[in-house]
């Protein structure tokens, strides 16, 4: 039976730690092949697990092995193998799904960026135009159009799952029109719609975003009378006027782009507006370890990078926005809410 193990001593630790994309080709292989969708609740013997998924059972029990190190599925005393905690979290129908997020960190790209972090931050740029001639935006809707669909997918799951919690943080009440600027599909002017009912909103994305926004938002669902839905890159212009934006978890870019994204939301909204950011920081955060490396793959790939509270600060002041408050959305998002000076 093989279990999770306790921290081991500090070589043994540098050579599993070495090893680590074999962890995260792990988690891939498992997320693509649907192991964990086809492992319900009674414990599975691999060879019916294995016909489940149409893998060979050997190599499937190696896979397992490797996961229940740690903690990813557990093997019975018997040889079946069960779900842990954990494990569910890559089943596509858990309502705190992963599995998405798994993917889109494991996307084949990564695994050409990766190896090239020392010269990333030998010279402070990112490295994929480098290697594919691009800017990465365009090269995963020109070259990886499946790669790019794992990123909306992944997108997706990480605001439907922290749209609630934006939403009841805000106290819009003294407002009567929001926009959502680089909102993805629309979940969370979805859900700041349905607790303000007089509420009007704007949901601006790139047009293959929006063209699979919230059913809510679209025509004929419940909220289509009060919401305009905006093809467009917000890092080029915000044809929006709101009397509050809300923008998440998307000034992660290039300082550029973020300037350029909080100078056309200012213009845009014209002095008085509130502007709320949303974000993961790598400072005031219980996940570390996740934060950091997100951090590092933003150099990789868009040469931007996860914030501190001080560094969100320094953008949004030099951007000339007023910070009037900092709070907590969730354990892993803070909310800056910021005023367009007069």
């Amino acid at each position: 039976m093989t279990t999770a193990q306790t921290a081991p001593p500090p070589p043994m630790r540098l050579r599993e730690l070495v090893f680590g994309a074999a962890c995260a080709a792990a988690l891939r292989a498992a997320a693509r092949l649907g192991v964990a969708d086809a492992l319900g609740d009674t414990p599975m013997a691999v060879e019916d697990l294995a016909a489940a998924v149409k893998t060979e059972p050997k190599p499937l029990r190696r896979l397992l092995r490797a996961l229940t190190c740690y903690g990813v599925f557990t093997e019975q005393r018997n040889g079946t193998f069960a779900h842990t905690d954990m494990s569910r979290l890559l089943r596509e129908d858990d309502p705190h799904s992963l599995r998405n997020i798994t993917l889109w960190c494991t996307e084949p790209w990564t695994w050409d960026a990766w190896p090239l972090l020392d010269e990333a931050v030998r010279t402070g740029s990112n490295v994929v135009e480098a290697l594919y001639g691009k800017e990465f935006f365009t090269y995963l809707n020109e070259d990886a159009p499946q790669s790019a669909e794992v990123f909306n997918r992944a997108m997706t799951t990480s605001s439907r799952q922290s749209a609630q919690d934006v939403a009841a943080l805000l106290d819009l009440s003294a407002s009567t029109s929001v926009a959502d600027i680089g909102g993805g599909q629309g979940h969370v002017v979805a859900s700041l719609l349905e607790k303000y009912p007089a509420m009007r909103g704007t949901l601006l994305d790139l047009p293959r975003v929006v063209e699979n926004a919230d059913p809510r938002l679209r025509e004929g669902g419940a909220l289509a009378d009060r919401v305009r839905i905006v093809p467009g890159d917000c890092r080029e212009a915000i044809p929006v006027r709101a009397d509050v934006y809300v923008i998440k978890n998307i000034l992660e870019w290039d300082d550029d782009s973020t300037a350029r994204v909080l100078r056309g939301v200012m213009a845009a909204g014209g002095p008085g507006a509130r502007v709320v950011v949303i974000e993961n920081l790598v400072d005031d955060t219980p996940s570390m370890r996740f934060s950091t490396a997100m951090d590092l793959l933003l150099l990789l790939n868009v040469g931007g990078a996860k914030h501190t509270t001080d560094s969100m600060v320094g953008r949004l002041t030099d951007a000339g926005l007023v910070i009037d408050d900092i709070r907590p959305v969730n354990p892993y998002l803070h909310a800056f809410d910021c005023t367009v000076p007069k």
